[in-house]
């Protein structure tokens, strides 16, 4: 990775053990020119992972997932223990993304728009990828951030706290009971509906079928709203 008029001696990419001499980085390939302070971006990460997406409108779709830790809610049914993260750089993120086969990344969470996404975003388009994000939508996103946004707010556990992004590709709303009028303010602004049941762990398998079932019967009274269904869990995968 090469920087201009620079000298980012204070970033040290992992793969290449190279210290400031980012002309030669193994990591880099033919890749454009990055800026220093954009490799050495910190974020706190939970986990990098490859696996397919198994929910929403990509159902199936296999990416890359970068989940960072922190979140502004704290929903019951979470199933990211997202105060637990290591910090890494930007160089580090890149150099973990780059051992997959793969040119798709969701940024989850946690919640992401906690963080500063930009750094991320010129370093991966510049390589071609293609960025999505799963947010609870109480962080307005700037435009041209991401090429995909789903929206998967939580106002039915947090009445009080708004809804600042109001459009997108896709929102998906876990259900617990809510009626789906609560949506009617933002819903003209996303592409794709989902409705997804609310999956508890520490729930039976009687209880969460209950569950299933009852989403599934407001979805067909709600033919604006489709089905959605957490199917890599049912896989046994992340």
């Amino acid at each position: 990775i090469n920087a201009i008029n620079s000298q980012p001696s204070f970033v040290k990419c992992e793969v290449c053990n190279l210290n400031g001499e980012f002309g030669n980085c193994g990591i880099s390939g033919n890749a454009s020119v990055d800026n220093p302070s954009d490799l050495a971006m910190e974020y706190k990460v939970v986990e990098i992972f490859h696996s397919i997406q198994g929910e929403g409108a990509k159902c199936g779709i296999p990416h890359v997932f970068i989940r960072f830790g922190k979140c502004n809610l704290q929903c019951e049914w979470c199933d990211t223990d997202f105060e637990t993260f290591t910090t890494m750089t930007a160089i580090d993120i890149l150099s973990e993304v780059l051992k997959f086969d793969c040119k798709r990344i969701i940024f989850t969470g946690g919640e992401p728009m906690l963080n500063d996404l930009w750094p991320l975003h010129r370093l991966f388009k510049a390589r071609g990828y293609e960025l999505s994000c799963e947010s609870n939508g109480t962080i307005e996103i700037p435009d041209g951030l991401l090429d995909w946004i789903t929206i998967s707010p939580k106002d039915q556990e947090y009445p009080n706290v708004s809804i600042r992004q109001t459009s997108g590709d896709e929102l998906k709303c876990v259900y617990v009971g809510q009626d789906l009028a609560m949506y009617d303010a933002i819903k003209e602004g996303f592409e794709h509906l989902f409705l997804q049941p609310c999956y508890l762990h520490s729930e039976s398998v009687e209880w969460n079928g209950k569950n299933f079932a009852l989403t599934e019967n407001v979805v067909k009274k709600n033919p604006q709203w489709r089905l959605s269904l957490q199917t890599h869990k049912w896989m046994g995968i992340d």
